[in-house]
């Protein structure tokens, strides 16, 4: 057994806790148990950096070729993500969306927990690992934005219900996520697009061609364009507030369907698994 396989119980049984005491915080309306959960969180962050670099030590290759693996990273990036803006912004209450999420992703992960993995030696190269390194970076920023505009969306219907006495003591400020989704526009959309132009230049020197009209290209380069206009009309037109919320939780609801499609009715070369 490989020596960092007993560390993952505890990864998930943590991340599980913090989801179900940042839930508790959310249906009792109090900040104290959230406080807690942001902390826990924070324990299991920690812990699943150890378990993910010692998957990539022990194993040997490159940890994003297997899609378990790069679920892994996914869930440890939005998670350590969300955590570095709880520290500049009162935004406590968005754990109670990205606790969960992190929880499921690292269940989906577990089946590429054990198994071995023979890669080639074109997928060894440290261009390969790069591509998809910035690449999961930049969409789990993705998913921290929808999760920011979904609370955004939440907490502005409540206003506009005024059904907001007691809850708007356990919500954040509007303003707070709305900072979080630009910051995570910002920095997600430049990520993903190095994480592409690596990708392409690696697909250059493989194939010949670093376009091969290939499904995952597809909808990669489809998502990449959709947050283009998504960024240029935050800076350039200066949307924000409830219709950038909208549209972001919108956009990465179309990429996450666009990924379900690829992965089961589609053959892709990004396969090496």
């Amino acid at each position: 057994m490989d020596f960092y396989l007993p560390i993952y119980p505890w990864v998930l049984g943590a991340y599980l806790l913090s989801a179900l005491i940042y839930l508790f915080s959310l249906f009792t309306r109090r900040v104290t148990p959230a406080k807690v959960a942001t902390w826990v969180l924070a324990g299991a962050c920690v812990l699943h950096a150890l378990f993910f670099l010692g998957q990539w030590t022990a194993r040997g290759y490159n940890p994003f070729l297997r899609l378990h693996d790069s679920l892994s990273f996914f869930a440890l990036v939005m998670a350590g993500a969300y955590l570095a803006f709880q520290v500049r912004t009162k935004t406590r209450v968005l754990g109670v969306f990205v606790s969960p999420a992190v929880f499921l992703l690292m269940i989906a992960s577990s089946p590429g927990v054990g198994g071995t993995l023979t890669a080639p030696a074109i997928l060894r190269g440290g261009l390969v690992c790069l591509h998809a390194m910035l690449a999961v970076i930049g969409e789990a920023l993705f998913a921290l934005a929808s999760a920011a505009g979904l609370a955004y969306l939440i907490q502005d219907g409540l206003l506009k219900r005024r059904k907001a006495s007691r809850t708007m003591k356990f919500f954040p400020s509007l303003r707070d996520l709305d900072r979080i989704n630009h910051a995570c526009l910002l920095w997600g959309f430049p990520l993903l697009t190095l994480g592409i132009a690596a990708g392409a230049i690696w697909a250059g020197t493989v194939w010949g061609s670093p376009w091969q009209w290939d499904p995952k290209q597809i909808w990669t380069l489809a998502a990449w364009l959709v947050y283009a206009v998504l960024l240029h009309q935050r800076l350039a037109i200066g949307w924000k507030g409830r219709r950038i919320a909208l549209l972001s939780v919108a956009a990465f609801m179309a990429l996450l369907t666009a990924f379900l499609a690829e992965k089961h009715f589609f053959t892709t070369l990004h396969r090496f698994y």
